[in-house]
């Protein structure tokens, strides 16, 4: 078993200096805490020690016998009944099916559905071989006609149809040239005039007035949020951190020490209060021990054990040694009793009857016991005497 490496000393950070206020209010607190705290410490160890006691003479056993009994009646009637009828049940329900639904429909697709799907199929492959020779036969005719007569006549319609789309196509060549010239010249041209000598120098100028709006409208809210800022800055921050830094700080930092004191006082006190009351509960302990336990002790060894003795060896020990002896009398009384009942019995059925018939001997060829055969002695059918 390898040893686990020893671990480096922890390296405690030395504790700062306490002040006067805290060594002034912490003997006060605990003093206080202790006195508020050692009943209830006293009172919550007798509730442990009641419940504890509770525990091991009451609740246990209880909880035993209620499981006990639980088991009783919920889960053992449910176990025996799935154990003795659902399962019996269910081997028989499943054997029933096995024999009425399964073994039918497997003699019914092995001798029945299986031979006429082969049927079928056989039908079927017959009819796909027929159609697919018509659809051969079609086909060629079908290419025949393609080849031979709409092969030439589609030529002839897209020779017609490449001429027409060539004098279509001049046509719209020369209207697209005349539309685009009549638009360049009666909307573009105009347009673009309208636009540079027009447009753009009253969009310069309602630029540069709404820039000018603007400029005035953030320097008028600039200066209105400044002057509120320093107005909320001097009427509610100032303030606020001056009760926040002077009043408030300092109020907190003495809670803290007073609550960390108490916390700390607690503590101390419950842990001396559970010593406190662990000698109480010694003493008592201790003194429920001489009061009841020690005499009670003193009075089995010293008067219980000896008396019992007395009566054990001078009692209970002859008592049972003759009860002993009058149950083998009593047992042997009763054998002779029982023998005597079978003589006359058998005494009488021989004066009635008779005796009983006695077998004979068979003169058997085979060696009884444990002789051996030997070479003039034999159990065969051909070699018997």
């Amino acid at each position: 078993m390898r040893k686990r490496p020893a671990e480096p000393p922890v390296r405690r950070e030395p504790e700062a200096p306490e002040g006067c206020l805290t060594v002034a209010i912490r003997i006060p607190v605990r003093i206080v805490v202790l006195v508020l705290v050692v009943p209830v410490r006293m009172l919550w160890d007798a509730l442990v020690v009641a419940g504890r006691f509770l525990n091991d003479a009451l609740l246990r056993p209880l909880g035993r016998a209620l499981l006990w009994l639980g088991r009783a009646v919920f889960v053992w009637p449910f176990v025996a009944l799935w154990r003795w009828v659902v399962v019996p049940v269910g081997k028989a329900l499943g054997w029933l099916g096995h024999v009425l639904v399964v073994v039918p429909l497997v003699w019914l697709y092995r001798y029945v559905l299986t031979p006429v799907g082969h049927a079928i199929a056989w039908v079927a492959r017959g009819a796909g071989a027929a159609l697919g020779w018509i659809a051969g036969g079609v086909g060629a005719a079908l290419g025949w006609v393609y080849a031979a007569l709409l092969t030439p006549v589609g030529y002839a319609v897209m020779w017609v149809l490449k001429g027409l789309g060539a004098v279509l196509a001049a046509l719209g060549i020369g209207v697209w040239t005349a539309l685009a010239w009549l638009v360049k010249y009666l909307v573009v041209v105009p347009a673009v005039w309208l636009y540079t000598w027009v447009l753009a120098p009253v969009g310069r100028a309602i630029g540069w007035c709404a820039k000018g709006l603007v400029w005035l409208v953030s320097m008028a809210v600039t200066g209105i949020g400044t002057a509120l800022y320093w107005i909320a800055r001097i009427l509610l921050v100032l303030p606020a951190l001056a009760v926040w830094r002077w009043i408030l700080t300092p109020v907190g930092r003495v809670l803290a020490v007073i609550g960390r004191e108490l916390w700390d006082a607690l503590g101390h006190a419950w842990r001396v209060a559970g010593h406190i009351s662990l000698a109480v509960g010694r003493f008592l302990g201790t003194l429920f021990r001489w009061i009841f336990v020690e005499p009670v002790r003193w009075v089995y060894r010293s008067v219980l054990t000896p008396v019992g003795h007395v009566v054990r060896d001078a009692v209970w020990r002859p008592a049972a040694e003759a009860a002993r002896s009058v149950g083998r009398a009593t047992r042997q009384a009763l054998a002779a009793a029982r023998e005597s009942v079978r003589q006359a019995r058998a005494d009488f059925r021989r004066m009635l009857f008779g005796e009983p018939r006695r077998p004979q001997p068979v003169d058997r060829r085979e060696p009884s016991g444990r002789e051996t055969r030997t070479l003039g002695s034999s159990t065969t059918a051909l070699t018997k005497d």
